[in-house]
């Protein structure tokens, strides 16, 4: 009997093509509380908070593209959270587009927000 090896995904790192790399790696850590994991040279760096990462690679993010998402609440990443009211209040002393404030769903608690360039973000505590 021939034994296949099962692959497993580690882990997930969604890519966001950012303005500008600095600035972003900035809002990131100290709006957000992500950690840099790693930079490669001036067009590609790594975040990562509680386990989960981003990649931020330097490009122009289609601001239409953006425009639209913005304008239907489409999602680009969503976060499951403990604590999103905390998490809230704690955001809304900060200098974040709070672009949906947080409300209660069937599912549970979440509120979103967007980042320098136009990303969406949803904070969800499940029901």
């Amino acid at each position: 009997m021939i034994m296949i090896a099962q692959s497993k995904v580690k882990k997930m790192s969604p890519q966001l093509l950012v303005t500008d790399l600095n600035s972003s790696i900035t809002f990131y850590a100290e709006e957000l509380g992500f950690e840099l994991a790693f930079r490669y040279e001036d067009f590609y760096a790594g975040i990562i908070k509680d386990g989960c990462s981003i990649h931020l690679k330097s490009g122009k993010p289609s601001m239409e593209e953006r425009k639209n998402k913005r304008e239907n609440n489409d999602l680009d990443i969503v976060f499951s959270v403990e604590n999103v009211e905390s998490l809230y209040e704690q955001f809304l002393k900060k200098s974040i587009d709070i672009v949906q404030p947080l409300c209660d769903r069937a599912y549970g608690k979440e509120f979103y927000i967007a980042d320098p360039d136009g990303y969406i973000f949803a904070y969800l505590e499940e029901a």
